[in-house]
């Protein structure tokens, strides 16, 4: 079970739910291809040992871990009364903003970001705190629910 879906209070739903952006596997997954691709040719020569082969295919896997891990421990979601964030898998770090706590969700995108639908969302609660999140897959949406559901809060329907 999710940490959302396994902290959510009485009468609490789940509204939309926000993911990484697949965009932070990129340069992991280009230094990983020149060490796989160093690893094989390390093979191929019969100069070199295949202790060297094994390093190299190790530092490829090892850059590419990290952000996998980050991608799947990662957990956003809006609900019909606040704003959950889960970040980190040993280390953990939440967020849980009530929505009539937040005065605004902040969204930069860059040219990259537009093009691809990825982006950093900044959430600004009263007192003026601050909590950035970025490469969140559509950033948008992500502000949208956020305002839909604090709309509703400010105007419940008869």
């Amino acid at each position: 079970m999710s940490y959302v879906d396994s902290n959510l209070m009485n009468g609490e739903v789940v509204m939309h739910r926000a993911k990484l952006h697949k965009i932070m596997f990129v340069w992991p997954g280009l230094v990983a291809l020149v060490a796989f691709v160093l690893g094989i040719w390390i093979l191929i020569n019969p100069q070199y040992k295949i202790l060297y082969a094994g390093i190299s295919f190790l530092v490829g896997i090892t850059f590419l871990l990290s952000p996998y891990v980050q991608y799947v421990t990662s957990e956003y979601a809006v609900t019909n009364k606040r704003v959950i964030v889960k970040l980190g898998l040993i280390s953990r770090r939440t967020l849980e903003t009530l929505l009539p706590k937040i005065e605004a969700v902040s969204v930069d995108q860059t040219i990259m970001g537009r093009m691809f639908n990825y982006g950093s969302i900044i959430i600004i609660g009263t007192g003026g705190t601050r909590e950035s999140f970025m490469n969140i897959a559509d950033p948008l949406g992500f502000r949208r629910a956020v305002q839909e559901q604090t709309d509703a809060l400010d105007n419940p329907k008869a």
